[in-house]
Protein backbone atom coordinates (compact mmCIF):
# COMPACT_ATOMS: atom_id res chain seq x y z
CA UNK A 1 0.00 0.00 0.00
CA UNK A 2 1.19 3.43 -0.73
CA UNK A 3 1.77 6.05 1.92
CA UNK A 4 -0.93 8.37 0.51
CA UNK A 5 -3.58 5.65 0.66
CA UNK A 6 -2.67 4.83 4.26
CA UNK A 7 -2.77 8.49 5.29
CA UNK A 8 -6.13 8.95 3.56
CA UNK A 9 -7.65 5.96 5.43
CA UNK A 10 -6.31 7.21 8.78
CA UNK A 11 -7.70 10.69 8.14
CA UNK A 12 -11.11 9.33 7.14
CA UNK A 13 -11.19 7.11 10.24
CA UNK A 14 -10.29 10.08 12.44
CA UNK A 15 -12.99 12.26 10.90
CA UNK A 16 -15.55 9.46 11.30
CA UNK A 17 -14.66 8.98 14.97
CA UNK A 18 -14.83 12.72 15.63
CA UNK A 19 -18.22 12.98 13.88
CA UNK A 20 -19.55 10.08 15.97
CA UNK A 21 -18.34 11.74 19.19
CA UNK A 22 -19.79 15.15 18.27
CA UNK A 23 -23.21 13.96 17.16
CA UNK A 24 -23.55 11.12 19.68
CA UNK A 25 -23.59 8.32 17.11
CA UNK A 26 -22.33 4.81 17.78
CA UNK A 27 -19.28 3.97 15.76
CA UNK A 28 -19.53 0.51 14.24
CA UNK A 29 -16.77 0.14 11.63
CA UNK A 30 -17.06 -3.66 11.44
CA UNK A 31 -20.81 -3.60 10.81
CA UNK A 32 -21.58 -6.22 13.44
CA UNK A 33 -25.05 -6.38 14.95
CA UNK A 34 -25.55 -4.59 18.22
CA UNK A 35 -28.47 -3.86 20.51
CA UNK A 36 -27.98 -0.10 20.32
CA UNK A 37 -31.04 0.48 18.12
CA UNK A 38 -33.30 -1.18 20.70
CA UNK A 39 -31.58 0.36 23.72
CA UNK A 40 -31.93 3.93 22.47
CA UNK A 41 -35.73 3.72 22.22
CA UNK A 42 -37.81 5.21 25.02
CA UNK A 43 -39.21 2.80 27.57
CA UNK A 44 -42.98 2.36 27.33
CA UNK A 45 -43.71 0.54 30.60
CA UNK A 46 -44.98 3.64 32.42
CA UNK A 47 -47.26 4.55 29.53
CA UNK A 48 -48.78 1.08 29.49
CA UNK A 49 -49.25 1.11 33.27
CA UNK A 50 -50.96 4.52 33.13
CA UNK A 51 -53.42 3.26 30.53
CA UNK A 52 -55.18 0.99 33.04
CA UNK A 53 -57.07 2.64 35.89
CA UNK A 54 -56.20 1.88 39.51
CA UNK A 55 -58.56 -0.69 41.05
CA UNK A 56 -59.65 0.95 44.28
CA UNK A 57 -61.81 -2.05 45.25
CA UNK A 58 -58.79 -4.08 46.26
CA UNK A 59 -57.55 -1.35 48.62
CA UNK A 60 -60.81 -1.03 50.58
CA UNK A 61 -61.38 -3.91 53.07
CA UNK A 62 -65.10 -3.10 53.37
CA UNK A 63 -65.62 -3.54 49.63
CA UNK A 64 -63.56 -6.73 49.62
CA UNK A 65 -65.59 -8.16 52.53
CA UNK A 66 -68.86 -7.35 50.72
CA UNK A 67 -67.63 -9.02 47.51
CA UNK A 68 -66.49 -12.10 49.42
CA UNK A 69 -69.85 -12.30 51.21
CA UNK A 70 -71.67 -12.09 47.85
CA UNK A 71 -69.42 -14.82 46.44
CA UNK A 72 -70.09 -17.13 49.36
CA UNK A 73 -73.86 -16.57 49.23
CA UNK A 74 -73.87 -17.35 45.51
CA UNK A 75 -71.88 -20.52 46.20
CA UNK A 76 -74.40 -21.57 48.89
CA UNK A 77 -77.27 -21.01 46.44
CA UNK A 78 -75.53 -23.15 43.82
CA UNK A 79 -74.91 -25.91 46.39
CA UNK A 80 -78.60 -25.97 47.30
CA UNK A 81 -79.50 -26.38 43.64
CA UNK A 82 -76.84 -29.06 43.15
CA UNK A 83 -74.88 -26.97 40.67
CA UNK A 84 -71.80 -26.26 42.78
CA UNK A 85 -68.35 -27.22 41.51
CA UNK A 86 -67.20 -30.67 42.64
CA UNK A 87 -64.89 -31.09 45.63
CA UNK A 88 -61.25 -31.17 44.78
CA UNK A 89 -59.15 -34.00 46.07
CA UNK A 90 -57.40 -37.18 45.06
CA UNK A 91 -59.03 -38.70 42.00
CA UNK A 92 -59.15 -42.34 41.19
CA UNK A 93 -58.57 -43.23 37.59
CA UNK A 94 -59.96 -46.22 35.77
CA UNK A 95 -56.45 -47.71 35.66
CA UNK A 96 -56.13 -48.01 39.44
CA UNK A 97 -57.31 -51.21 41.12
Amino acid sequence: MSLMKTLREVAIRGVTEARARIFGHVLNPTGQRSGHKILRKKLIGDKVADWYPHDFKKDDPVVMARLEKARLSKLQMLKRRGKAPPKKGPRKTCYET
